[in-house]
C-alpha cells in the first residue's frame, strides 16, 4: 500500500487561500484525470468541501508523488505553487488512512462531530468511480471510511460534541439565544438549492420560521426544494421559489438569509446588502460603527484645534504682576509656554523656582553654579526658541488623549449566514450597521476553543482500531495474489503428474484415475495449507509485506503471473463493487 494524501484545510490555510483554491465540479474531474495520467499515481480521488481540498492517490514513489500532487493542486486551483506550499499537509500510508477516518468521524471538521462530511466523502468516491480513477485501494479506503464514520456516530455521542455547520451557524447568528425562539416567525431567504442550502432550509423550517423563499439559478431546483419544504409533515412553513434576479427585492423583506452557491464571484455585495437594509435601522444606508466612531473622533479633534493655546504674552504680563521669577516679555504672542520645548533652555534652578511660584509657593533665591547662565541668558534662549516656533508653527502640547465615546451599534435587522467557499457575501458586510454576518471565517474563530467532549476520545479509539484493521487487511490482501499464484502453480504440477501417470498406465480406468488425482490434490493442499495460512497472518502484521517476496523467492514464482492475478482481482472488484 502506498497511499498518499496532499491537501489543505481550515486548519492549515487562511480562508482567503481556501477561497482561491476552491474547485468546482468540472475542475475536480479535470484534476482526477490529470492525476491518474501522471507517472507516480495509479489511482486518485478528490475530497473537496467548503473548508478542505484533499487529493488522495496510490503512488509508487513518495517524493515524486508529493511533488506531482502538489503541482497538480496548484495548477488546478489557480494558486501559485510557492504560495500554496506553506499551507499544504502530507500524510502517507497509515497516517493517510488515519487522517481520512478522522475526517469521516468529524474529528477534523470545523465543528467537531458534524455529520455532513459523510455525504461529501460518499460523493467523492462516486465521482472517482464514475471516472474509473478509484481502484481497489481507494474503493476499500473510502468505503471503510464511510463505515467508520457511521460507527462513530452510532456508538458514541460525537454528535453532542458539535453540531452541523448549519446549526452552529444559526447559533452564532442568534448570539447564544435559543435558536427556535430567535427564529420563530422570521422571514428567511435561502440562496442556492444544493445539499447545504437544502439542509439550511430544512433546519430553518424546523426552527419555526414563518416563511422561506428559495432562490436558485436553476428555477426548477428551487421549486422542487420549496415544494418539499411546504409538504413536510413536521413543519407548517410557507415556502416559495423565485429566480436569482429576484434576490435584491426579497432581501429587503427577509430577516434571515442563508447563501451557499457554487458561484465563483460574490452573490451579495456590501452595496446590495446596504440598500436592502436602508430605512430599516434608522441610520443611513451603509452607515457603519467605524464611520460613526470616526465622526466622534473628528469632532473631538476639531474642538481641540479650536481651543486657543495659552498666550505667552498674556502669561508674561500676569507673571510680571505676580512676581513670576521668569521674564517672558520677549516671548512672541501665540507661543505655548506649557510645551516641553519651551523650557528646554532653562537651567534646573530656574525651573525649580518657577515651579514653586506656579504652585503658589514662594520663590527661593538659590546660588547659581559657577559658569551657568543667569536669568537674562535664560530669557534670551526662550525668546530665540519662541521665535523659531513662530516661524515653524505651533508646538503641540503633550497630553494624554481623551477617551473617545463609543457609538452603540444598532440591533441587527438582517442576519446573514454565508456557508459558501469561496464566499457568497462580501466580507465588508461585517461593517454594516444593522447587519450580522456569520461566514466560514467567523465560524472557524468561534469553534476554535469549543470544548471537546469525552465522546471524542472514544471516537479516537475507534479510529485507531479501524486504522489497524484496515492496514492488516491491506497487507493480507497484498500477499493474496502470491498465494493464489502458488496454488495455481501447484495445480499445474498436479495436472502434469497425472498426465504422466496416464502415459505410463494407459489402461487405468476412470474411477482409479479420479481417485489418484484426488489423493494427489489432497496431499498438495495439506502441504500448502499451513504455510499459506501462516504467511497471511504474518503479512497482516506491521512489516509483513516482505513475506510475499520471500514466498515468491522460495517457490520461484513468476512475477508476471502474480501481477496478472492482481489485475484479474482488481477487474473483478471493479465489476462487482456495490454502491458507496
Amino acid at each position: 500500500m502506498s497511499l498518499l494524501v496532499v491537501g489543505l484545510s481550515h486548519r492549515s490555510a487562511p480562508v482567503s487561500v481556501l477561497e482561491r483554491a476552491s474547485l468546482n465540479a468540472d475542475a475536480q474531474l479535470k484534476l482526477l484525470q490529470d492525476t491518474v495520467a501522471a507517472e507516480p499515481a495509479a489511482e486518485a480521488a478528490v475530497l473537496a468541501t467548503c473548508n478542505r481540498i484533499e487529493l488522495y492517490a496510490d503512488v509508487d514513489k513518495f517524493h515524486a508523488g508529493v511533488a506531482e500532487l502538489s503541482t497538480l493542486l496548484a495548477q488546478h486551483s489557480g494558486v501559485g505553487l510557492e504560495e500554496l506550499t506553506p499551507h499544504l499537509y502530507v500524510h502517507y500510508e497509515d497516517r493517510a488512512v488515519h487522517h481520512l477516518f478522522s475526517v469521516a468521524c468529524g474529528l477534523d471538521s470545523m465543528v467537531v462531530g458534524e455529520g455532513q462530511i459523510l455525504g461529501q466523502i460518499k460523493d467523492s468516491l462516486a465521482r472517482a468511480q464514475d471516472l474509473h480513477s478509484a481502484g481497489r485501494l481507494l474503493n476499500d479506503l473510502f468505503q471503510q471510511a464511510l463505515r467508520v464514520g457511521k460507527r462513530a456516530h452510532h456508538e458514541t455521542g460525537i454528535d453532542r460534541a458539535g453540531q452541523s455547520l448549519v446549526t452552529f451557524g444559526l447559533e452564532q447568528l442568534s448570539a447564544g439565544a435559543d435558536v427556535q425562539r430567535w427564529a420563530r416567525g422570521k422571514k428567511a431567504l435561502v440562496i442556492g438549492a444544493g445539499s447545504m442550502s437544502s439542509l439550511a432550509a430544512a433546519t430553518l423550517a424546523r426552527s419555526g420560521v414563518g416563511e422561506i423563499v428559495v432562490a436558485n439559478r436553476t428555477f426548477e431546483r428551487a421549486e422542487r426544494l420549496a415544494q418539499i419544504l411546504s409538504e413536510g409533515d413536521d413543519t407548517d412553513v410557507v415556502a416559495r421559489a423565485v429566480p436569482m434576479d429576484a434576490v435584491p427585492g426579497e432581501l429587503t423583506r427577509a430577516d434571515v438569509a442563508v447563501s451557499c452557491t457554487g458561484a465563483t464571484g460574490l452573490v451579495l455585495t456590501a452595496d446590495a446588502v446596504a440598500a436592502a437594509t436602508e430605512g430599516r435601522t434608522g441610520a443611513p444606508a451603509g452607515a457603519t460603527t467605524a464611520t460613526a466612531t470616526a465622526g466622534v473622533r473628528e469632532a473631538d479633534e476639531r474642538r481641540t484645534a479650536e481651543t486657543p493655546l495659552p498666550n505667552a504674552g498674556a502669561a508674561a504680563a500676569g507673571a510680571a504682576d505676580d512676581n513670576c521669577p521668569l521674564d517672558l516679555s520677549s516671548v512672541p504672542s501665540g507661543f505655548s509656554v506649557m510645551g516641553e520645548a519651551a523650557v528646554a533652555g532653562m537651567d534646573a534652578a530656574t525651573l525649580e523656582q518657577h515651579g514653586a511660584w506656579a504652585a503658589g509657593g514662594t520663590a527661593v533665591d538659590r546660588p547659581r553654579e559657577t559658569g551657568r547662565p543667569g536669568p537674562e541668558a535664560d530669557a534670551e534662549l526662550i525668546g530665540a526658541l519662541a521665535a523659531t516656533a513662530t516661524r515653524a508653527g505651533r508646538i503641540p502640547e503633550r497630553r494624554r488623549p481623551e477617551p473617545v465615546a463609543e457609538v452603540p451599534r444598532p440591533e441587527p435587522v438582517l442576519f446573514l449566514l454565508d456557508l459558501a467557499m469561496p464566499r457568497d457575501v462580501d466580507a465588508a458586510v461585517h461593517r454594516l450597521a444593522g447587519v450580522r454576518l456569520v461566514d466560514i471565517e467567523s465560524l472557524a474563530d468561534a469553534s476554535a476553543d469549543a470544548p471537546m467532549a469525552a465522546d471524542v476520545d472514544m471516537v479516537r479509539r475507534i479510529v485507531a482500531d479501524e486504522v489497524a484493521a484496515f492496514g492488516a487487511a491491506q497487507r493480507a490482501a497484498h500477499i493474496t495474489p502470491t498465494v493464489v499464484a502458488l496454488r495455481s502453480m501447484a495445480a499445474d504440477v498436479v495436472a502434469g503428474e497425472i498426465a504422466r501417470l496416464e502415459g505410463r498406465l494407459p489402461g487405468l480406468d476412470d474411477k482409479h484415475r479420479a481417485e489418484i488425482t484426488q489423493t494427489v490434490k489432497r496431499v498438495v493442499d495439506k502441504l500448502l495449507h499451513a504455510p499459506t495460512v501462516r504467511v497471511k497472518q504474518l503479512a497482516a502484521e506491521p512489516g509483513g509485506a516482505g513475506y510475499a517476496d520471500a514466498l515468491r523467492t522460495l517457490f520461484d514464482l513468476d512475477q508476471e503471473t502474480v501481477a496478472s492475478v492482481s489485475r484479474a482481482e482488481n477487474s473483478t472488484t471493479e465489476k462487482n463493487r456495490g454502491p458507496a
